[in-house]
């Protein structure tokens, strides 16, 4: 179809179009002045993404995901916001809205799910793409319903968030008081173990004890090396080959000294008084007794000093094995107060354990009790709703507008189909198509019916053959 052929169609059906478009003009005008006046009111809420939290101390994690924005309108229209608005405003204690209610479910369900219901379809809730507002509207008959209806889920959303960051707080909460107090027991029964078993064994500051005790047991292997080496050496003099004359502590002892002297000094005198007064004399048996006197001292002597000796070695033999015995003791003593400080270590560790498990739980569970009595929420009410001045719905001038529109297509299309289901020919275009064959004059539409007559017979009087003038005559 040509654009010629669809005008002429236009202009043939012009009236069906005109009609049609006045129709959907005026229906959609008396319906817009019949419709009525529906006002929307709006409020903006404000959520606070990068702010940190002022328990935890940090930007939650949760708050910076890619959908925390699209959960919050997820939030806003959910049921449960949509309950706590008719309890905020107490419309299911209305006498007038239970009659209604009554008349619609017949008594059926639950007021509050059906009024929530009847708000959700209503409420519009829109966030902002480039920033964290998200806008609330309500759209009602009445615009002071309408401004307290969005005022209304702004502040049931700010509830209902704080409910969702407070509820798991206080699981929380109750769950970690369970476990300190747990961890409490635990901590005491510790530190009972180990103060009953400091109190069976005595023992206050192990460390410093076995200290103590070990540098006993070095003072007492030192002793017994001592001893050993004096015992090894009084063993070794005993067996001198050179005799007791040779030991050092005779050849070094003074009065064995003195006694030698006096012997030497005598035998010199008994040897010249032999030489002057001959071995009879009195002085020379005199000096002879005395030199027989002094040697039986200085032999006495120093049966003394060997005789010291070998009590030495004896005496020593016996230190040593009392010092041995006194070692296995101190050993063994030593080996149990180890024993001792490793159970008591062991205890000492579970102690530890035990409190540092109770001052986590216990921190953790002061975090989650503060966290539970929170009245803070990152959202809050930016500009509150007012009530609307203008109505929002109908909008007569647009329903025009669109009306306008689709009145245009509505007389367009119905022309259309009339010229579809009876089609006519409407210019030589149209006539070629049916016939096929080709034109040889196109008459003018506009003429009169005497006009298109005239034509006609000037168009067959030019084809006829003239006749002869005698037949004529």
């Amino acid at each position: 179809m040509t654009l010629q052929q669809f005008l002429l169609i236009l202009r043939a059906r012009a009236k069906v179009a005109l009609y049609i478009f006045l129709a959907t003009v005026l229906t959609t005008l008396v319906v817009s002045l019949i419709l009525p006046k529906q006002y929307t009111a709006s409020t903006a809420v404000v959520i606070d993404v990068k702010s940190p939290d002022p328990i935890a101390g940090m930007v939650l994690p949760g708050m910076i995901a890619p959908g925390y924005m699209a959960t919050q309108v997820d939030i806003i229209n959910s049921d449960r916001v949509a309950q706590r608005v008719v309890k905020l405003l107490r419309m299911d204690e209305s006498p007038v809205i239970k009659e209604q209610w009554q008349e619609a479910t017949e008594g059926k369900g639950s007021i509050t799910v059906w009024l929530a219901t009847l708000l959700q379809k209503k409420l519009d809730v829109k966030p902002s793409r480039e920033s964290n507002f998200i806008n609330i509207s309500y759209t009602g008959t009445d615009p002071g319903f309408a401004a307290a209806v969005a005022n209304a889920f702004a502040q049931a959303y700010i509830d209902v968030s704080l409910d969702l960051k407070v509820a798991p707080a206080r699981q929380n909460a109750a769950w970690f008081e369970g476990q300190t107090k747990q961890l409490r027991d635990k901590l005491e029964a510790a530190q009972q173990a180990l103060s009953s078993y400091q109190q069976k064994t005595g023992i206050v500051a192990a460390d410093e004890r076995l200290d103590f005790e070990t540098a006993k047991l070095n003072e007492l292997s030192t002793q017994l090396t001592i001893v050993q080496g004096q015992t090894s050496d009084s063993h070794s003099k005993n067996k001198s080959a050179g005799g007791s004359e040779t030991l050092s502590e005779v050849m070094q002892n003074p009065l064995i000294n003195s006694l030698k002297s006096d012997v030497a000094r005598l035998e010199a005198k008994l040897q010249e008084s032999n030489i002057n007064l001959g071995k009879n004399h009195p002085q020379t048996q005199r000096s002879e007794s005395e030199l027989a006197s002094l040697k039986t001292k200085l032999a006495s002597e120093t049966q003394k000093i060997s005789s010291s000796l070998g009590t030495s070695y004896t005496v020593g033999k016996q230190k040593e094995k009392e010092l041995l015995q006194a070692i296995e003791t101190q050993k063994a003593r030593v080996l149990d107060l180890n024993k001792q400080r490793d159970e008591s270590s062991v205890l000492k560790r579970d102690v530890e354990t035990a409190q540092r498990a109770f001052e986590g739980a216990s921190q953790r569970s002061s975090l989650t009790r503060l966290e539970s009595l929170s009245v803070q929420t990152n959202a809050a009410i930016l500009s509150p709703a007012d009530e609307p001045a203008e109505p929002s719905k109908p909008k007569i001038l647009l329903n025009l507008l669109v009306s306008i529109f689709l009145g245009t297509l509505l007389g367009v299309g119905a022309a259309l189909m009339l010229e579809l289901g009876n089609r006519r020919v409407r210019s030589a275009e149209d006539l070629v198509e049916a016939i096929d064959l080709p034109v040889l004059a196109v008459i003018s539409s506009t003429r009169s019916p005497s006009g298109l007559r005239n034509s006609l017979r000037r168009l067959f009087s030019r084809r006829k053959v003239p006749q002869p003038a005698a037949a004529a005559s």
